[in-house]
């Protein structure tokens, strides 16, 4: 049984989820044999790759609740395990329950990590995104435009994650029907991008 988790371990190495969808018969089997977390993180993000929501809640929730009695709340190894379960949730459209779990991955990344670390953009950036499936554009904006706006001044106008959330705005404001906001803002990223590729080719 341990070299067959070492072996399921080890595949994972590679990117094809084909493959990896061949160890799904194996996982349960092996998690209840091992119950480190580290490994159950790579068990669920195979079911949810393969949209499997109800097999990768259910690890997900071992493996966030695992944590939480071993390491508490706030330890920068259980912030990642609720934002997973986070995202199983949202998934589902399950978007109460995505959200309770996004705020408080948001506000204890804030104290812990402050308000322009990346880790925080990215919270920040998905609840906003919950927020926008809710049709609460007001509270995605409010969200979209601190992450803009910190994503400008520490990674740069030009960085990939800039240029998303830029887009993620500019969505925001078509969500509202504000279309010259939208154009304007889409119209800026697509110049930096096609600057940024042109560079990189001439490289």
């Amino acid at each position: 049984m341990q070299m067959l988790a070492l072996s399921i371990v080890y595949q994972f190495s590679t990117d094809d989820y084909a493959f990896r969808k061949t160890l799904l018969p194996h996982i349960n089997e092996v998690y209840r044999m091992n119950m480190e977390s580290d490994l159950a993180d790579q068990f669920q993000l195979v079911y949810a790759e393969g949209g499997q929501w109800k097999q990768a809640e259910e690890l997900q929730v071992q493996v966030m609740e695992t944590r939480i009695g071993a390491l508490g709340k706030e330890h920068p190894h259980t912030l990642p395990s609720m934002g997973n379960l986070a995202s199983t949730y949202s998934n589902q459209g399950r978007w109460k329950e995505a959200e309770e779990l996004q705020v408080q991955v948001m506000e204890t990344t804030i104290k812990a990590l402050d308000k322009e670390h990346p880790d925080t953009l990215t919270t920040m950036n998905n609840l906003a995104s919950t927020y926008s499936n809710q049709g609460r554009w007001k509270e995605a904006e409010e969200l979209q435009v601190q992450v803009v706006e910190i994503s400008k001044r520490v990674l740069g106008k030009e960085h990939p994650d800039t240029l998303r959330s830029m887009a993620n705005l500019a969505s925001t404001y078509s969500g509202q029907s504000r279309w010259k906001e939208a154009e304007e803002l889409q119209m800026q990223v697509a110049e930096i991008r096609k600057r940024v590729l042109g560079m990189e080719q001439r490289q």
